[in-house]
This record gives C-alpha cells, structure tokens and sequence, in this order.
C-alpha cells in the first residue's frame, strides 16, 4: 500500500490507535522516569525504575503506576495522529516525481511534524507530570530529610497557588487533571498550560528528526522489493530501534522539560527561570550524569510505543474501519 492512498482519516485513525494501546501498554515505567528525573542529590526516593514501581504499589496501589493515565489517553490520540499524519504530509510534499527522499529532506519532514505535535503535547505532558509527580512529593514527605524549618509550609489550595515557589507541599491532596487545568487557567491563562513549550520543541523537534529518517531507512532494508510493504515484524521492530536510539539522543532535553514542568517543588528543591537557567543548575549542583536520569525508562517506553504505532499504521486498521463503517457501506 503505498503511502499516497492512505486518507488522511485513516492516518488519524491509526495513529489514535496506536497511542491509546502503546500508553496502556508502557504508561509506568513513563510515571517511573518522570519520578526519577525529578529526583535530586541527597533526596533519593527510588534507586531504579524497579525500585519506583515496587514502592509505588506498596504506598499507591496498583492503580497508582496509571497516574495520569487518563490524561495521556485522552490526548494521546491527537498528538499522536498529528505527529505521524504530518510526517506523512511533509514527505509527500517533499517528495518530488516519485522520487525517494534524501536523508536532509526526511529531517525536515521529521521537523516539520515535530513542530506540529507539541500543540497537543505540551498541555498534556504539563497535566501528566503534576499527576505522576505527586506520589514522589508524597513519598519524600515520609522520608526524615535535614531542612530549614522557614521551609515547613504547608498548603492547602491546588498545586500550592504558588507554582514556581518552591514551596513544600507536606499533605499533597488528590487532584485531578481537570482541577489542575482550571487552576493553571484561572491563574495564568493559557500560557499556563504552555509552560515549558520551548523545551518540548527543544526535545520533540530534534526526536522526529532522527526517528523518521531512521525508521524509514531501517524499515526500507525489510521489503522484498521496492514495491512492496515490509512484513508487520519488521515494521515494528524498525520503530522499536528507532524509537529508543531517538529517545536516548533527546534525553536531556526530557529531563529539562520535566523540570520546567513539576509545579510543586519537594523540600529543597530549586526552582528555575527558563530552560538555560535549569541547564546551568542542573549542570553545577547535579553535573552532566543528571541529563542521562530516565533514559533507559524512556527507551523502553518509545520502543514498545512506536514500534507499536507503525504495526497499526502499516497493517491498515484505519482503513479497514472506514471501509467497514455504516457511512462507506451505505455508500456502496
């Protein structure tokens, strides 16, 4: 099936799909590397991502590795969609007579489609992380920890009202995606919900451009002929690889995002004005290993992930439910 006669509803579709199944699939171990990035020197709560899943279920219960979860599936289908429809989009409109794409050309489609998705993927990993957060904060409450005692505030109204204090928060209460929402509307506008937008382009846009190149050229290597798909195996195990050597590559620029985004700060946390004032800090109080926190996690999360995603994208789920569905039978 080549890539022009896929609608653009059936791309959607897919990608929609695919996110929602990827996400239920590997949604802790992504809660595992948002807490492990958010730890600091001297106030480990987890040694390893094994380590936050068993202390999450202890003090949590199961459904506590599903923080934020909801938020994730319910966005997960647009950024999801937009970021491989795009893609597809900018290739096509690259592509000149039917010719194949230089690798230049494949980054800038990747860009292009990087820049698209953080419309949706901002917001949603604004709202995920206060969500994922939140047992971490509640943990490191438990664990005896030397503080000034100008420190022992405690808060009661959502996320502290205060954001960037830095303020503890020392009963954190349950709240819910929705509460936060409202909460960073009524007090900062939409602008709250784009905190830390640039560094989601900076991490986003430098990823696409090294997945889809990299996907395309490894999934090239499975087809029998030109002409042909490459077996659903191979496409899944191409996104698989190119999906964790991307999300390696951009780390650093995750842990930065992750930062910028916890709203509530634990004791003694720092708080930063912008993503080269949290570089510097993180790189003078924590030194350059701090940039690799998570990696791992989020290799094994991507991998599954997209690999996932090209599987729906390339068996044709969106097509076989369109063609199936009442409008196109009535049609018929």
């Amino acid at each position: 099936m080549s890539q022009q006669q896929i609608s653009l509803p059936a791309k959607l579709i897919n990608g929609g799909i695919a996110g929602i199944v990827g996400v239920t699939c590997v949604f802790p171990i992504d809660l595992a590397k948002t807490r492990l990035q958010n730890q600091r020197p001297g106030q480990q709560v987890y040694k390893s991502m094994m380590d936050c899943l068993v202390k999450t279920v202890r003090s949590e219960g199961y459904f506590g590795m599903y923080r934020g979860a909801a938020v994730n599936l319910t966005l997960v289908t647009p950024e999801k969609a937009i970021k491989l429809a795009a893609n597809d989009f900018f290739r096509q409109h690259l592509a000149k007579d039917g010719k194949g794409l230089t690798v230049f050309k494949e980054m800038l489609a990747g860009c292009g489609a990087g820049m698209c998705q953080v419309i949706v993927t901002t917001p949603m990993e604004m709202l995920k992380i206060q969500l994922q957060d939140a047992g971490r904060l509640a943990a490191q409450q438990k664990k005896p920890i030397m503080m000034s005692p100008t420190k022992l505030v405690a808060t009661n109204t959502v996320l502290s009202r205060s954001y960037n204090s830095g303020t503890v928060v020392s009963t954190p209460r349950a709240v819910s995606a929705t509460q936060i929402a409202k909460e960073l509307l009524h007090t900062q506008g939409i602008q709250g919900l784009y905190k830390g937008l640039g560094a989601t382009l900076m991490r986003d846009v430098p990823f696409s451009m090294v997945y889809f190149p990299l996907f395309a050229n490894l999934n090239r290597l499975g087809k029998p002929c030109p002409e042909e798909s490459s077996p659903f195996y191979w496409a899944f195990l191409s996104g698989c690889v190119a999906g964790s050597t991307a999300a390696v590559a951009v780390n650093p620029c995750d842990v930065v995002k992750t930062r910028l985004q916890s709203l509530t700060k634990g004791s003694n946390e720092e708080t930063y004005n912008g993503v080269v004032d949290c570089v510097s800090k993180i790189m003078r109080k924590e030194g350059p290993s701090a940039f690799l926190k998570g990696a791992g996690c989020r290799a094994l999360v991507i991998a599954p992930l997209f690999g996932i995603a090209q599987v729906m994208y390339f068996v044709g789920i969106g097509e076989y439910i369109l063609d199936n569905s009442p409008l196109s039978l009535l049609s018929a």
